[in-house]
């Protein structure tokens, strides 16, 4: 059941970890993403800069209709054409990044969504998740049911976080 996966990108040179739970499956029982990463991949997230040079890593089927530019972030390529990122300097300003995940949220839940368990940062970024669906509420507070125009920023954050606001 146990796999070893190695890591040798941009960010992560000679880093390995090991998936001990099945792909997309027993997660914890307060974390409910709406969205899988291929997913989220597709629909186009952190203007497609993201996952450029880290492919490797994860399944193929994720990289086929995946939305990315490996030269640039294009805001245009997200899902609703709007650059909603921090750069990652704020992120680690924050203190968001946990070494072992150096690009943040996203690495760690592809990581989690293979099968690599991390108990502490998986509780740690399991309570980020969940602070982000106060979002939610705002868009249900502001926006018709179905306008994908209303708040373009926040939806696409919220997707960014696999947060499926298409429904709202």
């Amino acid at each position: 059941m146990k796999k070893l996966v190695r890591v040798n990108d941009t960010m992560q040179k000679h880093c390995s970890y090991v998936l001990t739970e099945p792909v997309g499956g027993n997660f914890h029982p307060e974390f409910k993403p709406e969205l899988t990463p291929q997913a989220m991949l597709e629909l186009g997230i952190f203007g497609g800069k993201y996952m450029t040079d880290c492919q490797k890593e994860f399944p193929k089927n994720w990289f086929k209709n995946a939305k990315l530019c490996p030269k640039r972030h294009d805001p245009t390529l997200n899902y609703f054409g709007i650059n909603a990122s921090q750069p990652l300097s704020v992120w680690r300003k924050k203190d968001w990044i946990h070494p072992m995940d150096p690009r943040g949220w996203f690495q760690w839940y592809c990581r989690y969504y293979m099968g690599r368990r991390f108990s502490e940062e998986d509780i740690r970024q399991i309570k980020r998740w969940k602070a982000m669906k106060r979002h939610i509420a705002q868009l249900q507070k502001n926006c018709h049911r179905g306008d994908l125009s209303c708040r373009r920023k926040q939806r696409q954050a919220l997707l960014h976080w696999a947060y499926d606001t298409r429904k709202i």
